[in-house]
């Protein structure tokens, strides 16, 4: 890991205050605060005095031992009535976040106009919906739960294939360890991208998930459906992204009529054939943009679409930056062999 001068030192450091109830998933707790963690270690290995961050833990009542979905048993600082002294408030999810204590949504309620941000990780969304804080505002949940999210309150714009979520100083995270990348989007607010991009390495985290990114990639669909009718098809799409493929073409693949296999489709994958066919030649051109230095150009063409603007246009809505954006900020595997 390259060395870098220590962060400026601060008068205080910034408080995050990890909201907590019986039942909270552990990993929505822990791996965010690590990601906070991190970083003091790294600022004090630089010669920094005063750490940037102090974590705390508030649970019902302080000092009180909770159990988490998992089993294992944390114990909380301080208690929820102290929420309001955080710099940022993060709520955490689990399997019973939706019908967490009313206390809790009513601690939240009073502290978000104290604090400077308020965010949730996974379903801590629901807590967050029912202290009125999403109202208007984009927000994000587990993939699991965007339809009960979007039932909630129609007023609630919800982003299906959201990583994490930013709408004023209201913050929503996707599933589970999408947390952790919450968490390095706001400690590069706060501390800028080389500290961010030194945690992400300590930590063996990928820096390259930008919010607007899918939740789950088309691998991971691909995977799921391996078992379905459509289980070859969907391999040979991935083999073949890079030819001009139509409806009639992955029809005749699969041996149906291309009614019969666009409601099948749908059925396995959650999604239209020409929705799957870019994810998969989005999810090429990333890796290119990460990796190679190849021209716009040259990765639309290698990755199956019509044109550079044609790629260009998908991208942006897909991810909402630029390709040339997204590679700035997280070509890293470019710049430590550029370093070398």
């Amino acid at each position: 890991m390259k060395d870098h001068s220590p962060a400026a030192d601060f008068t205080s450091s910034r408080r995050i205050i990890m909201a907590v109830h019986e039942g909270a998933e552990m990993l929505d707790i822990t791996g965010p605060m690590s990601v906070f963690a991190t970083a003091n270690a790294l600022h004090a290995a630089a010669g920094g005095q005063t750490p940037p961050y102090l974590t705390e833990l508030a649970g019902e009542r302080a000092a009180a031992p909770f159990a988490t979905s998992s089993g294992i048993r944390m114990l909380a600082d301080t208690a929820w009535a102290q929420c309001g002294r955080a710099h940022t408030l993060l709520v955490a999810g689990g399997p019973q976040a939706e019908q967490a204590p009313q206390a809790l949504v009513n601690t939240v309620r009073q502290c978000a106009p104290l604090v400077r941000r308020v965010g949730s990780i996974c379903t801590g969304a629901f807590i967050l919906a029912r202290a009125g804080l999403l109202e208007g505002r984009r927000a994000t949940t587990h993939w699991r739960s965007i339809e009960r999210l979007r039932a909630f309150s129609s007023t609630i714009d919800v982003q299906q294939d959201a990583l994490h979520v930013k709408d004023g100083n209201i913050y929503t995270s996707a599933g589970v360890s999408a947390g952790i990348d919450l968490a390095l989007a706001l400690l590069e607010e706060d501390l800028g991208l080389a500290m961010t991009l030194d945690v992400a390495r300590v930590m063996v985290l990928y820096l390259k998930r930008p919010g607007g990114q899918a939740q789950f990639s088309t691998a991971l669909l691909a995977q799921c459906g391996e078992t379905g009718e459509l289980a070859e098809t969907l391999q040979w799409m991935r083999a073949n992204h890079h030819m001009k493929l139509q409806n009639d073409d992955l029809a005749r693949h699969a041996a149906m009529s291309s009614r019969n296999f666009f409601r099948v489709f749908k059925r396995e994958t959650g999604m239209t054939p020409a929705h799957y066919l870019e994810k998969i030649r989005l999810e090429r051109a990333v890796a290119h943009l990460e990796e190679s230095t190849l021209s716009l150009e040259t990765i639309a063409r290698e990755t199956g679409f019509q044109s550079g603007e044609h790629f260009c246009l998908a991208f942006a809505r897909r991810f909402g930056i630029t390709p040339k954006q997204y590679r700035d900020r997280f070509a890293t595997g470019l710049r430590q062999k550029q370093e070398k």
